[in-house]
C-alpha cells in the first residue's frame, strides 16, 4: 500500500489558521499593555498631584519684622481703653514661667524700651494690653518662648500726666489712669474748685500739633454731660482761675469785696453787702469801673443792670 503525501499550498487553511491565532494572540497582548498602561497611570497620577502640590508648609513664608501679621504690634486695636504708656514710666515686666525675662525698664523719650532677646520695642503711646502683646508677639516671631504670656505692671508713672492748677484743692499732676479721662474726672481728683475758684476752668494743650486754649464752662460739664466735658491728653493743663471781685463801699451795711456770681446786678450786689443804711440813698449809687483802654470811668447804674468783675459799687450819703 502506498502512502500518499499531499502537500497543501501556501495560503491554504492551515497557514490561515496560524495566522488568524497570532493575530488574535497579538491583540490580546497590546490589550493587556494597553490596560496595565493605564492602571499605572491612574496609580502615578494622585502620586504626582501631591508632588507637585507643595505641603503646608512649604508655602508658608518668612514673615519680616514689622509686617501686620498676628504677633505684630501693628494687630492691637487702635483706641484700646486703659493708661497710655508714655516717655518716663517706669514699668516691670513678666513672662510667665520665664523668671529670667522679668526686667524693671523705663520707657524712653522716643517711646522704646529694651526687653531681653529681642532689643529695642516701641510701646510709647500703646495702652498696656497693647505694649504686652507687642511684646508677646516678638517672642514667639523670634522662636524664643512658645505663646507667652507677658503682664506689664506700671510702677511709677510719669509720661501721662496731667496737671490740675489755680483755684483747687489740691493742685498738682496726676496719672491719667484711662485713656477715656475727661476734665470733670480730673476736676474730681484734684478735690473740686475751691471756694475762691471761677466758674470756668482753662485747658491747655496739643491738638493735631497745634497749642489749644479752651475754656469751659464748669456747670455745663453736668448740664450737657459729655458734649461739653472735653477728654484730656497727657501733658494737658487744667487751669481754675480766681473768681472775679467786685467791692462794695459807703452807706452799706456789710462794705467789703464780694465774690461775683453768674449774671449779678447791681440790686443782688447790693444784697451781700448788706443793703443801704439809714443815710444811704439809691440815688447816690456810682459804679466805677475800669474801661478797655484803663481808664476809670463812673456810670450811674439802674439796680437791674449787670455787674463785671472788678467793678467798685459806691453808695452815697443822702444829703436830706
Amino acid at each position: 500500500m502506498r502512502m500518499c503525501q499531499t502537500s497543501m499550498p501556501p495560503g491554504s487553511r492551515s497557514d490561515h489558521t496560524r495566522a488568524g491565532f497570532g493575530t488574535r494572540s497579538l491583540a490580546a497582548v497590546l490589550s493587556v499593555a494597553l490596560a496595565a498602561g493605564g492602571i499605572l497611570a491612574s496609580r502615578s497620577a494622585p502620586a504626582q498631584a501631591a508632588a507637585t502640590t507643595p505641603a503646608p508648609s512649604a508655602v508658608a513664608t518668612a514673615v519680616p519684622a514689622g509686617s501686620a501679621s498676628s504677633a505684630s504690634p501693628a494687630s492691637a486695636p487702635v483706641g484700646e481703653p486703659g493708661y497710655v504708656l508714655g516717655a518716663g514710666d517706669i514699668i516691670h515686666i513678666t513672662v510667665f514661667q520665664n523668671p529670667d525675662l522679668t526686667v524693671d525698664t523705663r520707657v524712653a523719650e522716643g517711646g522704646d524700651i529694651t526687653f531681653p532677646l529681642i532689643g529695642a520695642v516701641k510701646v510709647g503711646g500703646m495702652t498696656i494690653a497693647q505694649a504686652e502683646r507687642a511684646i508677646a508677639g516678638r517672642l514667639e516671631y523670634g522662636h524664643f518662648v512658645r505663646s507667652p504670656q507677658v503682664n506689664i505692671l506700671p510702677t511709677q508713672i510719669v509720661g501721662s500726666q496731667v496737671a490740675v492748677l489755680g483755684q483747687v484743692n489740691k493742685p498738682g499732676r496726676y496719672p491719667l489712669a484711662t485713656a477715656d479721662t475727661h476734665v470733670s474726672d480730673m476736676l474730681a481728683t484734684a478735690g473740686g474748685i475751691s471756694a475762691d475758684g471761677a466758674d470756668s476752668v482753662w485747658l491747655i494743650g496739643r491738638r493735631n500739633g497745634r497749642m489749644v486754649r479752651q475754656r469751659l464752662d464748669t456747670a455745663s460739664l453736668f448740664i450737657r454731660g459729655s458734649e461739653a466735658d472735653a477728654v484730656v491728653h497727657p501733658g494737658d493743663i487744667l487751669f481754675v482761675d480766681r473768681e472775679p471781685m467786685i467791692y462794695i463801699y459807703g452807706e452799706v451795711q456789710k462794705p467789703g469785696a464780694y465774690r461775683l456770681e453768674r449774671n449779678m446786678t447791681v440790686m443782688q450786689g447790693l444784697a451781700d453787702g448788706g443793703g443801704l443804711t439809714a443815710k444811704g440813698t439809691q440815688r447816690g449809687i456810682r459804679i466805677h469801673r475800669r474801661a478797655p483802654d484803663g481808664h476809670i470811668i463812673e456810670i450811674t447804674p439802674n439796680l437791674d443792670d449787670p455787674l463785671q468783675p472788678g467793678d467798685v459799687v459806691y453808695v452815697r450819703a443822702s444829703l436830706f
